[in-house]
């Protein structure tokens, strides 16, 4: 499998004649390309966690495929006992991940088209399942695609580009967010020169984006974290480019731990931080991003994951969050599907909402 480029794998697929979830494992990269075939709901549940699988749109994906499949597996004489089980099943996959809003999105849209079917039970409404699950796929490649155009128009041939964790394709179904506008510039022969964080305490820059954008020929430097404020300071960065996993009301928006240290630093230097977000991980039932549940995750990740001996001292305290919030003010932009939304959020955030409604007519 070494031989195929990184960027040939789908990230997220399904293998409907087997009934399994076919995934790359990205604990395993950039060294191993490993594909799963998953069709427990434990299976699953575990990819999700373990960051087998993730980015927020390929974990809403993942999930969706992920509950088709515990569908089909469901034993019931009738529809009341089968959704008593899938319930059973959607909030055991929900239960996964807390911070990234397409886990919970995509399952509920999955819900709404099984409850929708309730008097199709059992073939019909399962043909329906795999057919929303696939149509949630698609719809996240166009989704990528069109935040790549609107991100485009932010930025000009030759500039340099920094992003922090990954929020490419091996995030998404194709494009990713954060680096669409990188493809699709790449594709033009917009020759950026991109910089990309090492996030730590995962790496997913450095095992993630570096390795796809290499991969696919982009200029692409690797830096660690806390080199960001010298690649701006030097005036190599034209522009930030970061995903997110949720956007509140006002426009905070969560995205992998020190995104907001990256935008706190473009602030100083004044280089325009835009975050890239899906309408799915807009949250506008939260008004702020003091209200977003900020996952936790285990000690070991810092103190001796990619280490070959302990690198802390057996005993001390680690703080660990998955996450952080960068406020509002911070945000030059935030990059949809339907446009770019500028402060204030809480106004324009709306008017995107409109516009999806208005492509729906």
């Amino acid at each position: 499998m070494g031989q195929k480029n990184i960027m040939e794998y789908e990230t997220v697929d399904i293998d409907v004649e087997k009934k399994e979830l076919v995934i790359i494992d990205q604990t395993k990269l950039p060294g191993t390309t490993e594909i799963l075939r998953l069709s427990t709901a434990k299976e699953i549940w575990d990819a999700i966690y373990l960051l087998q699988v993730r980015g927020a749109p390929a974990i809403g994906v993942s999930a969706a495929f992920g509950i088709y499949i515990l569908a089909t597996q469901i034993e019931a004489p009738d529809f009341d006992t089968f959704y008593v089980e899938f319930a059973k099943q959607r909030d055991y996959l929900d239960s996964s991940r807390p911070t990234a809003v397409n886990l919970s999105w995509a399952l509920k849209r999955m819900d709404a088209v099984c409850v929708a079917n309730k008097d199709k039970y059992k073939e019909e409404l399962l043909d329906s399942l795999l057919k929303e699950a696939i149509a949630i796929k698609e719809e996240d490649t166009w989704v990528c695609k069109r935040i790549g155009e609107y991100g485009l128009e932010l930025v000009k041939p030759g500039d340099g580009i920094l992003t922090h964790c990954n929020a490419g394709q091996l995030a998404t179904s194709k494009y990713g967010t954060a680096t669409a506008p990188i493809y699709l510039g790449q594709e033009r022969g917009y020759n950026f020169r991109v910089f990309a964080d090492e996030t730590r305490p995962l790496l997913q820059g450095a095992r993630l984006t570096a390795y796809e954008l290499h991969s696919s020929g982009v200029d692409v430097t690797l830096i660690c974290d806390n080199m960001s404020a010298m690649v701006m300071k030097n005036g190599w960065v034209n522009a930030v480019f970061v995903g997110c996993d949720r956007v509140t009301a006002n426009g905070d928006t969560a995205n992998k731990i020190g995104t907001s240290v990256v935008a706190t630093v473009a602030k100083r230097y004044g280089v325009p931080f835009y975050v890239c977000a899906p309408t799915s991980t807009i949250d506008m039932s939260l008004e702020s991003g003091d209200q977003i549940p900020i996952e936790e995750r285990k000690p070991e990740e810092v103190t001796e994951m990619w280490y070959k001996e302990r690198m802390a001292p057996v005993g001390v305290k680690v703080f660990n969050p998955a996450f952080d919030v960068t406020d509002n003010d911070l945000i030059a932009g935030i990059v949809t599907e339907f446009g770019v939304a500028r402060a204030p959020y809480t106004e324009s955030l709306k008017e995107i909402f409109k516009k999806k409604e208005e492509a729906k007519q």
